[in-house]
């Protein structure tokens, strides 16, 4: 059948990024190569994690640039510049693996997700722990509620797990606000492995 969108057929320029070598137009079908130019680039490796990498995220960009943040079965998240990848800081207090870690839109707060059942609080840049939220079950996903406009910080965080109940906490107040059971109860085992705030602080997406 005849092609309803038809390449417009034509010689390659010389040095072009793409390359269509045909000799004839009815070659099409059976005698298409093509040939892509990259320019390779070198990656920036940061090194000092021991164990699998279970989550990065960059922060928004801030006064003071972009910061990059590294959740890892070491139990020991990293905080870099989001830049370069230069170390900054290492997050010590947890005592399982480390499957979550978020920095909020200032990135001034930390907060990381364990599996000895616990969610922190950090202050991002000094390392120093603000606040343990306590869970019954592994702690696969942590969330910062997005930013309205005048707010300096976060203001609640979200967390859900293995135990299949997502949760909200007051920063502020370093308090559990709310909690919600998300599964069936026919469906004991399936766990929480992502929460996701939506464009504002009224609906909380979960899978």
């Amino acid at each position: 059948p005849q092609n309803p969108f038809p390449l417009p057929w034509r010689e390659p320029t010389s040095g072009s990024a793409l390359s269509f070598p045909m000799k004839r137009k009815e070659d099409a079908a059976t005698d298409f190569s093509f040939a892509l130019k990259v320019k390779s680039q070198v990656p920036i490796v940061c090194p000092g994690h021991t164990r699998p990498l279970t989550e990065l995220h960059y922060s928004a960009a801030t006064p003071d640039g972009v910061f990059l943040i590294s959740g890892c079965h070491d139990k020991l998240p990293m905080l870099r510049r989001g830049d370069n990848g230069d170390w900054i800081g290492t997050y010590a207090g947890h005592k399982g693996a480390v499957w979550s870690a978020k920095l909020d839109s200032s990135a001034l707060l930390a907060a990381t997700g364990s599996a000895d059942f616990s969610a922190k609080l950090w202050a991002a840049v000094s390392g120093e722990e603000l606040a343990t939220f306590s869970h019954k079950h592994i702690v696969k996903c942590v969330e910062f509620d997005p930013f309205e406009p005048g707010q300096a910080q976060a203001q609640w965080l979200a967390s859900g797990g293995a135990e299949g109940r997502l949760r909200v906490f007051d920063l502020a107040a370093g308090a559990l606000a709310s909690e919600i059971e998300t599964r069936p109860p026919a469906d004991a085992k399936r766990g929480l492995n992502k929460v996701v705030w939506g464009p504002t602080r009224s609906t909380i997406l979960t899978a």
